[in-house]
This record gives structure tokens, sequence and C-alpha cells, in this order.
């Protein structure tokens, strides 16, 4: 299983962090799939590679709580459900 989690970096007393899809089993600093994000705490700034995002979370994975308070921050889930809308609407009629 994939999860959405955070992945420390940066130095001591300063740490910032990255977004990352991984395995479940893999360890905080394991090897991750893809890189889809970053946060950094002390600025309170984020990046989201949101294409990305939503490919995994089709594909069926989880965000962790903390990636999720921040997604919602965001408004990643807003276009989640946009799009969900819009395939919906295509399915509906038929078109592609």
């Amino acid at each position: 299983m994939v999860k959405l989690r955070l992945k420390r970096c940066g130095r001591k007393q300063r740490a910032v962090y990255r977004i990352v899809a991984i395995d479940i089993r893999s360890r905080r600093e394991g090897r991750d799939l893809r890189k889809v994000g970053f946060f950094d705490s002390i600025k309170n700034q984020t990046y989201f590679n949101i294409p990305v995002i939503l490919d995994f979370l089709e594909k069926g994975a989880q965000p962790t709580g903390t990636v999720q308070d921040i997604s919602k921050r965001a408004g990643v889930f807003t276009l989640i459900n946009k799009r969900n809308s819009i395939n919906e609407i295509r399915n509906k009629r038929g078109c592609g």
C-alpha cells in the first residue's frame, strides 16, 4: 500500500519536509516512490504537484493525517472533487 507522507529534510533545528509517495513498510527517511510536494513549517509555505497527487490518490494511495490537513488548507481536495464531478458528467454523456 502507498501512503502520502512527510519526509524530513533540512538541518538541525530547521526542519523542512518533502511530501512523498512511499510504501508503508518503508521508514520515514526511506526510499520514496516519487516526490509530490514540499512543506516548510517555519515559513508556512507549501508546494504541491497536484496532477501527480491526484493520480496517486485515484490509484488508492492514502494520505497521512498531517498531509491530509496540509492538503485541505491548500485546497487539493476541492480539486479532486471537481475532477471527479467532471469525469462523472463525461461518463453520463458518453464522451471520453
